[in-house]
C-alpha cells in the first residue's frame, strides 16, 4: 500500500520558477475549465449575521438537483472532510477498489485493496465497509455497477459510492434510499470552484442523522453556500460544460495519441485522461512540462501504478497547444 499523498502543489511550482499561480498552466488538478454564471455581488453579501446552520435553502437547491429529500443530505466543508467524518465512525475492514483517491487510505483504520484492473469482481471481506469510485481516478473510466451491487448485497457490505466526477457524464446517481449505501459528490471539480469547499453525502434519513451528529455547527461559511445556490441558477451551465467538454476532450486526445511519449491511453468518461508512458517516466516528463509552466500529475503513488504513469486534465485550446508542444 503506497503512501498517501495529493497532486501537484501549485503554489511550490510557481515560487520554483519565480513566478505567480496564475501564469500555471494546471493540468494536474480536474477542475472543470468552464465556470457558471455568478451573478451575486459577494461584497454585498452581509457576513455579520450567522449562516442558517441547516442550510435549507442550499439543501432545497441540491434535493432538486440530485432528485432527493433534504433531509437525505449532508453538507461538508469539501469532500475530504465528508471522507474523514464517515470514516473514522467505521470499525470494520474498509475494502477500497483501487487506484483511488489517497484521502480514503488515509482515513481508514483497517484497509483492504481490491486492484479493480485485475479484479473487479473479487469478492469482499463480509460486512466489511467497501469504497467504489465512480467515474473512477485516476483513470475516469464509469462503471455500471450492477453485477457488484449484486455482490455487495450477499457480502452484506455498506457501500459509499464516490461520483465527484459524475456530473461531467451522462450517466445517473447509484444513490436509492438504503441504510447500507453512502453516495459522495464533491461540487467543487463541476463547479470550477476548488476554493469553494463544498461537499456532500447522500443517504438515508436515519444515515444522514447519525452523520450531522458529527458535524460541527456552520461547516460551510456563508461564501461557500451562496456560491453553490448561484452556480446552481445557472440552468444552461451544465449543457455548456458538457458541450464544451466533448470538444476539448478530443483535442486533448489527439495530442496525448500522438505523443512520441505515450504508450497507452486509458478510457475516461470524466474531464481526464489517465496515460502510460514510454521512452520517458513521469518525474523526467515534469521536468520537461515545467519549462513551459506546465504542471502535470505523477500517478506513481497511487496503488497498482508505477511511475510510467500521469494524468491530464482536460484544458482549453490555448492550454492544450503549449502542452502539444511539450510532448511532440
Amino acid at each position: 500500500m503506497k503512501k498517501h499523498s495529493h497532486g501537484g502543489d501549485i503554489y511550490k511550482f510557481s515560487k520554483e520558477l519565480k513566478t505567480s499561480p496564475e501564469k500555471i498552466i494546471d493540468f494536474s488538478s480536474n477542475i472543470n475549465p468552464c465556470k457558471p454564471k455568478i451573478a451575486l455581488d459577494f461584497n454585498s453579501l452581509d457576513i455579520s449575521k450567522y449562516a442558517d446552520f441547516k442550510y435549507t435553502k442550499l439543501k432545497k437547491k441540491l434535493s432538486y438537483k440530485y432528485g432527493v429529500k433534504p433531509t437525505q443530505i449532508a453538507l461538508f466543508n469539501g469532500a475530504s472532510s465528508a471522507i474523514q467524518a464517515i470514516l473514522t465512525s467505521v470499525d470494520t475492514i474498509v475494502t477500497i477498489y483501487a487506484p483511488a483517491y489517497s484521502e480514503y487510505v488515509k482515513h481508514a483504520k483497517k484497509v483492504k485493496l481490491i486492484n479493480r484492473f485485475k479484479n473487479l469482481y473479487e469478492e469482499p471481506e463480509k460486512d466489511s465497509f467497501v469504497i467504489f469510485v465512480n467515474p473512477s481516478t485516476p483513470d475516469g473510466r464509469y462503471y455500471d455497477l450492477e453485477r457488484l451491487f449484486e455482490i455487495w448485497k450477499r457480502q452484506n457490505n455498506t457501500v459509499l459510492i464516490d461520483e465527484s466526477f459524475l456530473d461531467f457524464t451522462p450517466n445517473t446517481s447509484s444513490f436509492k434510499n438504503s441504510n447500507k449505501l453512502y453516495i459522495l459528490k464533491s461540487l467543487t471539480k463541476f463547479y470550477s470552484c476548488a476554493g469553494v469547499r463544498v461537499g456532500i453525502v447522500l443517504s438515508s434519513k436515519q444515515n444522514i442523522k447519525t452523520i450531522e451528529k458529527t458535524i460541527p455547527a456552520w461547516n460551510i461559511s456563508r461564501y461557500d453556500e451562496n456560491y453553490i445556490i448561484e452556480a446552481l441558477k445557472d440552468k444552461k451551465f451544465e449543457k455548456r460544460t458538457i458541450e464544451n467538454l466533448a470538444k476539448d476532450k478530443k483535442r486533448l486526445f489527439k495530442v496525448l495519441k500522438s505523443s512520441k511519449y505515450i504508450k497507452k491511453i486509458y478510457e475516461s468518461d470524466a474531464n481526464f485522461f489517465l496515460v502510460k508512458l514510454k521512452k520517458i517516466d513521469a518525474s523526467k516528463l515534469q521536468k520537461k512540462c515545467k519549462k513551459q509552466k506546465i504542471l502535470i500529475r505523477n500517478c506513481d503513488n497511487f496503488d497498482f501504478l508505477d511511475d510510467r504513469h500521469v494524468r491530464f486534465s482536460v484544458k482549453g485550446k490555448k492550454d492544450v497547444k503549449r502542452l502539444a508542444y511539450v510532448l511532440s
